[in-house]
């Protein structure tokens, strides 16, 4: 039985002042849930996250990370700095880091592997845009990005991540996939894990939705039997919104 997972990417948003504001109060509104909660702050925010979030079921994640352990690379940040700070979790490949930063298919992968390696856990993101899907080939477009990003991985190390299926074109948009939509690609997802490694590691991985998830679409979304949780954007910027979804 898969563990659903609940994730806020707060993306560029909030001051280590207002993520303490924001993390005090969920946690008075979550005490026990049942799901795995992770909260993904600015790199500025994550030690006042992680301080305030010790001794709840509340993960840590990063937004992005580099590869590489150390080296000239200006403004980035190593998975070994991630995991002094106590992260548990990093989101890599984010459509808005391939975009806007040059992300690849190859960087996402390596980015993984460094992860895995360092015992963080990456949420690893696909998705297709919306001149993609009106082509026809959202299968096409997600099934690669997932064996590229997951190339080199054994069985085990892919059941360990978080894939999260983001359409490109439904983030920050208000529109979203429908549930029936969401939970084909999840499927399709799940069905390459099996080609890739074995049908044991693909009913283990965990595969997330994310693309303007609500406290009013969550639970239809989490009735489809291949979606294991949600990247949140927007909806995890208010503590209100987000434990509505933590518990759907």
């Amino acid at each position: 039985m898969r563990k659903p997972i609940i994730a806020g990417n707060w993306k560029m948003n909030k001051t280590s002042k207002e993520a303490k504001d924001l993390v005090e109060k969920l946690i008075s509104l979550i005490e026990e849930p049942e799901v795995d909660v992770v909260l993904c702050p600015s790199y500025l925010a994550l030690d006042t996250v992680k301080n305030l979030t010790k001794n709840t079921p509340i993960g840590v994640g990063a937004q992005n990370m580099h590869y590489e352990e150390s080296g000239a690379y200006t403004g980035e940040v190593s998975a070994e700095m991630l995991k002094e700070l106590g992260v548990d979790y990093v989101i890599i490949g984010h459509s808005e880091r391939r975009q806007y930063y040059n992300e690849t298919d190859e960087s996402v992968n390596k980015k993984t592997i460094k992860a895995l390696k360092t015992k963080l856990v990456p949420i690893v993101c696909v998705g297709e845009t919306l001149e993609e899907r009106e082509k026809d080939l959202a299968k096409e477009v997600v099934t690669v990005q997932v064996e590229k990003a997951l190339a080199g991985l054994s069985g085990e190390e892919i059941a360990s991540l978080v894939i999260a299926y983001e359409p490109i074109w439904a983030i920050g948009t208000g529109k979203t996939a429908s549930s029936e939509d969401a939970n084909e690609v999840c499927g399709w997802i799940r069905e390459k894990v099996q080609e890739i490694a074995d049908e044991n590691t693909a009913e283990q991985v965990r595969i997330q939705y994310g693309g303007s998830v609500k406290p009013s679409n969550i639970k239809e979304l989490m009735q489809k039997p291949h979606i294991d949780g949600a990247l949140v954007g927007g909806a995890s910027l208010k503590a209100e919104d987000f434990a509505a979804l933590i518990k759907y």
